[in-house]
């Protein structure tokens, strides 16, 4: 199993964005062919003070696939243009940094 992972910055507007991106942006990504589950946490604290410098991080969002080449058909779709499409209008393409990560327990 993969995962994609988003972790968002706290943005100036912390209430107006969620309720986009919880209301408009995760239904969207929640239709993407082959995802099998979508978590997104509020990030409480970081336990490393600094460890990112100062950047204050507001939410990370987790998308799981069964493979890198379930992953990589996913990226391919309309959903996932729409998705990413949504993001950019709401904000979130300035406060995000994405990556992969192979589950591996």
């Amino acid at each position: 199993m993969i995962k994609y992972v988003a972790l968002y910055k706290k943005p100036a507007d912390p209430e107006g964005f969620d309720q986009k991106y919880f209301e408009t942006h995760l239904p969207i990504a929640d239709s993407v062919p082959g995802l099998v589950r979508a978590e997104v946490a509020k990030i409480q604290r970081v336990v490393v003070p600094g460890f990112l410098g100062d950047t204050e991080l507001h939410l990370i969002a987790e998308l799981y696939f069964e493979s890198k080449e379930a992953m990589r058909a996913a990226f391919q779709t309309p959903e996932w243009a729409t998705s990413g499409a949504n993001l950019t209008e709401i904000g979130g393409m300035e406060l995000v940094s994405m990556f992969t990560a192979e589950v591996v327990a």
